[in-house]
């Protein structure tokens, strides 16, 4: 029996008050990497955990909620990368590249857009001429910077792995909670990245900018570079 309640108990910590308490821990802001490495953490050791108390009820049940796992990480990691190759093909038609900028490549759109594509051999970075536009040689510097920190840090691999998390569990509360608090977490990563190349109030400016009607979305970033 306590082969049985131990990972039970571990299992239930884990998918309620742990999480909840990390998802409302204000020191995440100032330490994203180690609340991030907590969240992986949780959602290793919570499968493992539900595994394992399965293991000692049914051996089959254990084994089918592995399978169910991994078989939806594998489908998502497949599904992501075929929208990043169609995805590639588009912006490789529809853009044009940059020769003061190598690896990035430019596309004719009003509204300000920057992102970093991962792909073999190499990443491409993309901007619209809006984007130019709308901001300072600095400001420009800061979102590019943050930008190909999503890449240098393998950013999609991590949210890709907790969106198959929550399309695996989409009954289970905390997986969708824990993918909204990761995609936070990166996004600070990379702000951190991008402080190394401008000041704060640049880097918050330009965040500002760029979001413009969406401010909303992007006020714990913008909170946290001002109180620096």
């Amino acid at each position: 029996m306590t082969k049985v309640l131990i990972p039970a108990a571990i299992a239930i910590l884990l998918a309620w008050p742990v999480p909840v308490l990390l998802a409302r821990a204000r020191w995440a802001v100032r330490m994203p990497a180690l609340a991030m490495l907590c969240w992986q953490a949780i959602a290793v050791a919570g499968g493992l955990s539900m595994i394992g108390a399965l293991w000692f009820i049914s051996q089959g049940a254990a084994a089918l909620l592995a399978l169910h796992l991994l078989l939806n990480l594998g489908l998502t990691a497949v599904g992501t990368s075929r929208q990043r190759r169609r995805h590639r093909q588009l912006v490789d038609l529809l853009s044009t590249p940059m020769p003061d900028r190598p690896g990035t490549r430019l596309i004719e759109n009003e509204a300000p857009v920057a992102y970093c594509l991962p792909g073999a051999p190499r990443s491409v970075t993309v901007l619209s001429d809006g984007l130019l536009r709308l901001l300072s040689d600095d400001e420009l510097a800061a979102v590019v910077a943050h930008e190909r920190a999503h890449v240098t840090q393998h950013h999609h691999i991590v949210l890709m792995a907790f969106k198959a998390w929550r399309t695996a569990l989409p009954w289970f509360p905390i997986a969708s909670r824990a993918e909204e608090a990761v995609a936070l977490l990166v996004e600070l990563l990379a702000d951190d990245d991008a402080r190394q190349v401008v000041p704060d109030s640049v880097l918050a400016s330009a965040v500002t900018a760029v979001a413009g009607a969406d401010a909303a979305a992007v006020a714990p970033r913008v909170a946290r570079l001002v109180r620096a």
